[in-house]
């Protein structure tokens, strides 16, 4: 079924429940209500060019109406982040997805100070511009069967775009993923499966929806469902958020390492009594988090897996199956194979390989890229790029992207290992991540980057008790800071090219 064709049945049958709790623009929007302002808005999207529509609008009640009205206008929304370099995104979505308009927010460009770029239209201008004859229009269609207001809107096959977004760029350019109608549902029904969502839950959303992660689950899974949504637009306003969490009483709440961190320093204990699932992922979750939230909240942080191409949950952990450490089990109806790197064999139960995945939530391939498509799915399966291993029980462990392994005298070292290794012997609050700087010399060199100084000569003794002497970093430097990407992900790419610079003034 077409996502938003869902969205029209939810609507049809829940009315005036509440649909959208938003906290950025303190607005409460019910179901019947936004199925109302999805038609208005479609009919206007309708005479915009056919094709792909910029949609760059932060995590509100706006962004979720926008992206279901464009889908019903037949157009398909390329998701564009404005968390960093908002204006050179905006223009790279253009070139690359071959579009012009994006729908944006006039309070959204003061706030991140990004100048206008030719082909925006403001959300406020469009809401200004609504005549009494659009809204009377639109509340006539809504108050018709469903099966109707269905054939009034975008009907197509499960195939069509249902988005595009960018992967991260934390290590190259970003590619422009093209994700179905049937490739977020797919996921959806195994993210239920595994989660045994219903329609009591509550959503806490804050992840922006040109994040994957928040898409899928922060906004798809409960308009499925029908469930209420609280949207935050700011992540980073930890304080606000946990207040949110006590007095609203999410049920679910998903989020990155980083931004769990945050939660947990500015958090107070019963803010988060209310959650039923905790999901953390984007980035590997350190123990050292996982303990001091169940410590402080007495709550399990469930370890996650997924990839933007893959619409994007893998695996993940949850309450009735949790193994810490790893990211859990395949969810329904996707298929992992653990394939050695050199060989291209099938490794055995607990023997590291490139993950690959195949499934109904795999992308329909990149954007007008034929090549790296080509590149990344082969006989179905496609490579997440990833290395990782399945133990006898089924669980997957993920040990890092294939490019965080480093080739040092014949052996792969991973730099994930050595990153888990070096934040056990780091103060709690500090952070780090273990990059690697080409030498012309030596080939390659191993460098960490803490938050915290560090006893260089301690901290080398006490890694040398888990590690062989040619993963132990010999170079330690310190940022007060590790650069982040929108969806907090940490930019390995800034990381290696700040400790490149650096290096060279030594």
């Amino acid at each position: 079924m077409l996502l938003h064709h869902r969205f029209i049945d939810t609507a049809k049958e829940l009315g005036d429940k509440l649909a959208i709790h938003d906290f950025t623009t303190n607005k409460k929007v019910t179901y019947d209500r936004a199925l109302i302002a999805s038609l208005i808005l479609s009919s206007i999207f309708r005479k915009y060019e056919k094709g792909n529509i910029g949609l760059m609008l932060p995590t509100t009640a706006g962004c979720i109406l926008s992206k279901i009205a464009i889908l019903m206008s037949g157009r398909t929304p390329v998701m564009i982040n404005y968390s960093t370099g908002a204006e050179n995104n905006a223009r790279y979505a253009q070139n690359k997805c071959d579009f012009r308009t994006i729908i944006t927010s006039k309070a959204l460009l003061e706030k991140i100070e990004c100048p206008f770029v030719e082909g925006m239209i403001y959300i406020e201008d469009i809401m200004d511009k609504i005549t009494g004859l659009q809204k009377a229009r639109a509340a006539l269609i809504s108050k018709l069967p469903a099966p109707v207001i269905k054939k009034l809107v975008f009907c197509g096959s499960e195939e069509t775009n249902c988005a595009i977004l960018f992967t991260s760029g934390s290590e190259k350019d970003p590619k422009a993923v093209q994700l179905s109608h049937k490739n977020i549902g797919s996921n959806v029904v195994s993210c239920t499966d595994r989660f045994k969502f219903t329609r009591d839950d509550v959503f806490l959303s804050t992840l922006p929806y040109f994040h994957v992660f928040g898409l899928t689950v922060n906004m798809w899974i409960p308009i499925h469902h029908g469930n209420t949504i609280l949207t935050f637009a700011n992540p980073l306003e930890y304080r606000k958020v946990c207040t949110i969490a006590r007095d609203h009483k999410p049920s679910l709440m998903v989020g990155t390492p980083s931004f769990f961190w945050g939660y947990l320093r500015k958090s107070e204990a019963g803010d988060f009594d209310s959650l039923r699932v905790a999901l953390c992922g984007a980035d590997k979750c350190p123990d050292s988090l996982r303990d001091a939230f169940f410590e402080k909240h007495e709550k399990v942080l469930y370890e996650g897996y997924g990839a933007t191409e893959c619409s994007p949950v893998i695996a993940a952990n949850c309450p009735e199956d949790n193994r810490a450490g790893s990211v859990g089990k395949p969810v329904l109806g996707v298929q992992v194979r653990i394939e050695n790197y050199e060989t291209g064999e099938e490794s055995g139960p607990g023997e590291d390989g490139r993950i690959l995945i195949k499934g109904d939530n795999v992308m329909k391939g990149y954007f007008n890229d034929f090549e790296q498509t080509s590149l990344h799915i082969r006989r179905g399966w496609y490579d997440t790029g990833d290395m990782g291993n399945i133990d006898a029980d089924g669980y997957l462990w993920h040990v890092g992207r294939l490019k965080r392994f480093v080739k040092v005298g014949g052996e792969m070292v991973s730099l994930v290992k050595i990153e888990d290794i070096l934040e056990k012997l780091l103060p709690e609050d500090a952070h780090c991540s273990v990059v690697e700087i080409p030498d012309s010399i030596k080939g390659a060199r191993i460098v960490a980057v803490t938050t915290h100084p560090v006893d260089k000569k301690s901290v080398m003794k006490k890694m040398a008790e888990h590690l062989p002497a040619i993963a132990i970093p010999k170079t330690f430097l310190i940022m007060e800071n590790l650069p982040k990407m929108g969806s907090g992900k940490i930019d390995f790419r800034a990381i290696t090219e700040i400790a490149r610079l650096e290096l060279l003034r030594q």
